[in-house]
């Protein structure tokens, strides 16, 4: 069955260690089968989350910037895919604003497979488990039937370009293979 892959990137540097994973994710998937789109964070304005309270009830954010669309296409999406530099041990502002900033419809990005994919100069993989934490916190704990398929720690990547030297870059196209 064709799926369509969603791939969200919050890295600041295009091209860079988890942009980089985010490629090999899609060519793996797109070698698949499935339909893939790339929404490049760094592209996009997103506005912090004002908290107001209108979305409860409206469901629309009184912001006008990209995030709408964005949203639009989680809730289309079959898989989802959600990339992170991680910075200081813990996903970068760009990620944790969108997770924000999905109030208005999060309850419709039901039924979706995530994938978590996170680039950090530290090696030790275990430090990084606070992250996907986070993103378990937002996916799993608060989107309705929501599974987790896998996750990439691209780990001892400081330099742009560090991640193609790891397991994490060969990782991260299998487990596009994988989407079906």
């Amino acid at each position: 069955m064709v799926k369509k892959v969603l791939v969200i990137s919050a890295s600041f540097r295009k091209h860079g260690n988890s942009d980089i994973l985010c490629d090999q994710f899609i060519k793996g998937a797109e070698e698949a089968g499935n339909i893939v789109e790339k929404v490049y964070l760094n592209d996009k304005k997103i506005n912090f989350c004002k908290g107001c309270g209108v979305c409860n009830t409206t469901h629309k954010c009184i912001q006008q910037d990209d995030m709408a669309e964005i949203l639009d296409k989680m809730v289309k999406s079959d898989v989802i895919v959600m990339a992170t530099p991680v910075y200081f041990y813990a996903m970068n502002g760009q990620m944790k604003t969108l997770i924000d900033r999905s109030v208005p419809r999060y309850e419709e990005i039901l039924g979706k497979e995530f994938y978590y994919i996170l680039a950090a100069a530290d090696d030790n993989e275990k430090m990084l488990h606070r992250v996907v934490e986070g993103f378990r916190g937002f996916t799993l704990d608060c989107l309705p039937n929501a599974t987790e398929k896998g996750i990439i720690y691209g780990t001892g990547a400081w330099q742009i370009g560090e991640i193609k030297n790891t397991p994490a870059f060969q990782k991260a196209y299998e487990l596009g293979k994988q989407v079906a």
